[in-house]
């Protein structure tokens, strides 16, 4: 083998190395009985106690496990009402789970204005007039309860000074 010339090789005890000396046993040490259920008592006197503290400690657990589980549901609740009222302000009346809305078409006259006969046979307006026609009709409508607030505000404004209505802008 490779190791064959190694094997005749002397080896040298270095004098820092000793060999330790034999381990004395105690005179008053003695082995294990042949009966060893003598060695396993167990003080049941303890057993009370623990079991009320495991008990507990495990209603807390279970107490704080609730908290825990019923706080990441209200955060998630939470979460969910919030995404619901960003989308509902973008379309008021948007319902994640329900159906889509469709526009419905509202034809109501509009108060304070009285429609001519000739005003239904010509064409329709568009959406500029109408929207003009509408703010008018706000206008209208705010124009009488404002006029208490106006005469206080007047004396602050020149006397010259006449708040065109909307229909007056845009024609």
């Amino acid at each position: 083998s490779q190791y064959a010339s190694a094997a005749n090789v002397p080896l040298i005890k270095s004098p820092s190395l000793r060999v330790p000396p034999p381990v004395e046993m105690p005179p008053d040490i003695h082995p294990l009985p042949e009966d060893v259920t003598a060695y396993f008592v167990y003080p049941f006197t303890l057993e009370p106690h623990i079991l009320t503290l495991e008990s507990a400690r495990q209603s807390t657990l279970v107490a704080h496990a609730a908290r825990r589980e019923s706080y990441l549901r209200s955060r998630e609740d939470d979460k969910e009402r919030r995404k619901r009222d960003a989308l509902r302000r973008i379309a008021p009346g948007f319902e994640p789970q329900g159906v889509p809305l469709v526009p419905v078409r509202v034809d109501r006259p509009l108060s304070g204005t009285a429609r001519s006969s000739t005003d239904a046979t010509t064409a329709p307006k568009s959406v500029m007039d109408d929207l003009v026609d509408q703010l008018a009709a706000m206008d209208a409508q705010t124009t009488p309860s404002a006029s208490n607030n106006n005469a206080v505000q007047s004396s602050s404004r020149p006397s010259s000074y006449v708040s065109p209505s909307y229909a007056d802008r845009y024609q």
